[in-house]
């Protein structure tokens, strides 16, 4: 007997590779994901210019981003992307008539609130996309909508809001080669329950977020990356450790260990770059 609906997950037609680089642009929801991924030994830069929550914003961070490293002398190029959209509400500074990416606590009366259409995210959405194709041809841009709601905006105005994302991201991958990730079907239809939630009753609890790494690594990752995970699990426990006595001999022998065995993964499967 089943006492839940289990989200089916289609597969992409790429496999996450072990210690590949990545980019995760978004909401909090992305940082959430982005130090899984750091946490697991990957290569990842997340929300380098902050919480990026419209697709408007998550362009901004892409084309800065973009001509940052064509300036780098050892530019961090990724090979999958993450766009994680929030909201299509936009601020708009008045003085300027330009979004802006964070108001900095300046007087609300600066600026004035306006909702992006499905077009307007689909675009702004595909020239991220294309900015970041000039860079890797080869790159894989997965796209997810935050299952984080909006309190702000009332739960109504939320649910609405979240739509347009939907509608914008079923858009991108129609029309463009990226994939979608249903992270936001995971926690409202699979986890439908406040225990998966934090105190907020807003944010996805620790243990949510474990369960959207667990659906997406085994949909995403190729083989060897999973076996990489496996070899990376006492490693990065024994990072995580925190000693009672860090001057020890006994200590100092084990994180000589752990760095040893560090370099062995990393001549297996490859350096961070």
């Amino acid at each position: 007997m089943e006492f839940r609906t289990k989200v089916d997950i289609d597969s992409p037609d790429f496999k996450i590779q072990p210690r590949e680089r990545m980019l995760f642009v978004g909401s909090c929801f992305a940082d959430n994901l982005g130090k899984r991924f750091t946490d697991e030994g990957f290569p990842a830069v997340v929300n380098p210019y902050g919480v990026m929550y419209n697709p408007a914003s998550i362009l901004h961070t892409v084309q800065r981003f973009v001509k940052e490293l064509d300036a780098s002398a050892k530019p961090f190029i990724p090979s999958t992307a993450f766009f994680t959209l929030g909201t299509n509400h936009v601020y708009i500074e008045k003085a300027t008539g330009e979004i802006v990416d964070n108001c900095r606590k300046r007087p609300q009366k600066l600026f004035h609130e306006e909702l992006l259409s499905i077009n307007d995210c689909y675009c702004y959405l595909r020239e991220a996309d294309g900015a970041l194709h000039s860079v890797n041809p080869e790159i894989h841009v997965v796209v997810t909508v935050s299952p984080i709601r909006y309190r702000k905006y009332g739960y109504h105005e939320s649910q609405l809001s979240k739509s347009i994302l939907l509608l914008a991201a079923d858009k991108l991958v129609k029309n463009l080669d990226a994939y979608y990730f249903p992270a936001y079907e995971i926690v409202n239809d699979e986890l439908r329950d406040y225990r998966f939630y934090k105190d907020d009753m807003l944010h996805p609890s620790d243990q949510a977020v474990e369960y959207i790494w667990e659906r997406f690594s085994e949909t995403c990752f190729s083989a060897r990356a999973m076996e990489y995970l496996q070899e990376w699990k006492p490693v990065k426990e024994a990072l995580g450790h925190r000693p009672f006595h860090p001057e020890s001999d006994e200590y100092k022998a084990f994180m000589t260990k752990t760095q040893e065995r560090i370099k062995e993964i990393e001549e297996k499967y490859g350096r961070q770059k």
